[in-house]
């Protein structure tokens, strides 16, 4: 080291305790912190149809209490491998198809009934380049408040020109009286919400049900899938030979129940039949290597399934611009 260095190093160490740093240029403008995300939504191509993953915001949920069926500290373990912890801040997504005829919804997120945190499903369709009255139909996977609360708000249709289509089980469930009568007490607001949300599209005459797997539109069915609720569906598209498959409510904590299938949530209607339904989607996904889409998983919930031992590894679809 020459003296010079050490002349400039020790005018440098000068500089910096007197002012601080080397940045002492006057501040253009007290810039305050945004402390919040860009609209959600992100696009992608399935063979000639659009999809578009929306952000209704998320929600934080003591996961670990939640769970059922899981050896103790396992949750914990598989959540600090994640860099998570017992409580999770989840996505609560949803998808348009754009087929190039018809413009549907998959799922509507919470709208009003679900904290501040939530309800900006439609401040993501803006953003997306859409309006909720273009909306031809919505596919709801099942009517859980975060699923179909966005129907509504504030008693009037957020999609006015859509038809709502929904297993013929699930509407049939939520709208019984005697349903809600016998239901625990924790449970009882759920139907509430239900028929909340469903009712104005009844009364309107745009709430259409199905049975079994139905062909709605070309390149488009539904696959039945219930457990988590007595009627909740996925919804298949495919167009030029690639395959899309929504996959609402089959699993909620993606750090635990993919490296973990037969760990299950509380909120199954029925926890047996739903096991049995994640383990039937996750071998098919992995084995086929189609894509897809997932409610609960970090937005925007677009990927593929990959086999590792007895469990599986989410694979999040690689960004892209759509040049």
């Amino acid at each position: 080291m020459t003296m010079r260095t050490i002349s400039r190093s020790a005018t440098l160490a000068a500089l910096l305790s007197v002012t601080g740093g080397l940045f002492t240029a006057p501040a253009q403008a007290a810039a305050p912190l945004v402390k919040t995300q860009a609209p959600g939504f992100y696009r992608m191509m399935l063979g000639d149809f659009e999809i578009t993953a929306l952000l209704d915001g998320t929600v934080t949920l003591p996961v670990v209490k939640d769970l059922t069926n899981v050896k103790p500290g396992r949750a914990e373990a598989l959540l600090a491998a994640e860099f998570l912890t017992s409580s999770v801040e989840t996505s609560i997504n949803a998808y348009l198809i754009n087929t190039g005829a018809r413009l549907f919804l998959v799922d509507t997120g919470a709208g009003e009934l679900i904290g501040p945190s939530a309800g900006q499903l439609v401040t993501s369709i803006r953003a997306a380049g859409y309006q909720p009255e273009q909306v031809d139909a919505v596919l709801l996977t099942h009517a859980h408040p975060d699923h179909s609360g966005g129907l509504v708000v504030a008693g009037k249709r957020v999609f006015p020109n859509a038809r709502v289509y929904a297993d013929k089980r699930e509407v049939d469930y939520w709208l019984s009286s005697a349903n809600a009568e016998k239901a625990p007490e924790s449970l009882k607001p759920l139907f509430q919400e239900a028929k909340d949300s469903l009712t104005p599209y009844a009364e309107a005459g745009h709430l259409e049900t199905f049975t079994g797997n139905t062909q709605l539109a070309p390149g488009l069915r539904t696959l039945e899938s219930p457990g988590h609720t007595p009627g909740h569906t996925f919804y298949v598209v495919e167009s030029q030979g690639q395959k899309l498959v929504f996959w609402g409510d089959v699993m909620h904590v993606a750090a635990v129940q993919f490296p973990e299938p037969s760990v299950s949530l509380q909120y199954d209607a029925d926890s047996k039949a739903a096991a049995a339904q994640r383990a039937k989607a996750y071998a098919e996904a992995a084995r086929q290597g189609y894509w897809l889409a997932i409610d609960h998983v970090s937005f925007p919930g677009l990927g593929h399934l990959r086999a590792n031992g007895k469990g599986y590894t989410w694979v999040p679809a690689n960004y892209s611009t759509l040049r």
